[in-house]
């Protein structure tokens, strides 16, 4: 059985003679973890040192086209780096990949980052101010400037052999998964008081025979989990019986999915 290279776009490496598991795009996984996010890795081009990346640790808002707004310092070198070259790059983790990084989300936004207009100073202000309340105390300080980054192109990590180049027409046009506020609230309370249920979930639907089964992802067309198995360790992708727009419809597709499982296991 030979295993295709995976869609560029979207959705796991799947068998060449077994249907495509349905998945979110890169474009809409990539909105989403930059919608989760707070905290990226900014990198300009070097005054200082010509040609050398420099990189540092950046805050960002995000506007309603997924474009990240910055509030920099005069002080700061990337002021004088983007004063010389405005290309740059930002890249953002999932946050909670301490114990597997490389196994994680990951998404580099590519473009151009420029100080935002007077006229929409505002706008950018409240944006930014809504992921970052303590900013208050120095943001309207005369040597703090806001600016924006233009997204050129972006490159999507789902985890290992799951990456691909995204457009920023695709990016810009795209929504956060409507449970990405919800995902981490739905996840834990599966993952503690339904393990025996996902294993379940995992047999009759993943068909795969597990002592134990972790939710590891969740958006509004399936879950991914990750399978103890007397093979070893396996992940899979189990999609709902039908899309979900909230943490309450989720909940109660599960529910309608696990009591299925238990008539057909019985």
């Amino acid at each position: 059985m030979t295993v295709s290279a995976g869609r560029k776009h979207g959705g796991s490496r799947v068998a060449s003679d077994q249907p495509a598991i349905p998945e979110p795009s890169y474009a809409e996984r990539a909105r989403t973890l930059m919608h989760l996010g707070r905290l990226g890795s900014l990198s300009t081009h070097s005054r200082k040192q010509p040609g050398f990346p420099f990189g540092s640790v950046m805050p960002y808002g995000l506007d309603d086209h997924g474009r990240p707004i910055f509030l920099i310092s005069t002080m700061a070198m990337h002021t004088q780096n983007l004063q010389a070259d405005p290309r740059a790059s930002l890249l953002v983790a999932q946050e909670d990949a301490a114990d597997d990084p490389l196994g994680a989300s990951r998404v580099t936004l590519v473009g151009n980052v420029g100080s935002v207009a007077d006229a929409e100073v505002g706008v950018a202000r409240a944006l930014y101010l809504e992921r970052h309340a303590n900013s208050r105390y120095w943001v309207d300080f005369e040597d703090f400037s806001f600016y924006r980054m233009d997204v050129v192109d972006v490159y999507y990590v789902g985890g290992f052999g799951v990456m691909g180049w995204v457009s920023a027409s695709e990016y810009i046009s795209s929504q956060p998964d409507p449970l990405a506020d919800s995902m981490g609230e739905i996840i834990q309370h599966m993952n503690s008081d339904h393990k025996d249920a996902l294993v379940l979930l995992a047999r009759e639907f993943a068909h795969i025979e597990s002592q134990e089964a972790t939710m590891t992802a969740v958006d509004r067309l399936g879950f991914h989990i990750r399978l103890k198995t007397p093979e070893g360790m396996r992940g899979a992708r189990i999609t709902f019986s039908r899309e979900v727009s909230n943490s309450v419809e989720t909940r109660r597709v599960l529910v309608e999915m696990v009591q299925q499982a238990r008539s057909q296991a019985e």
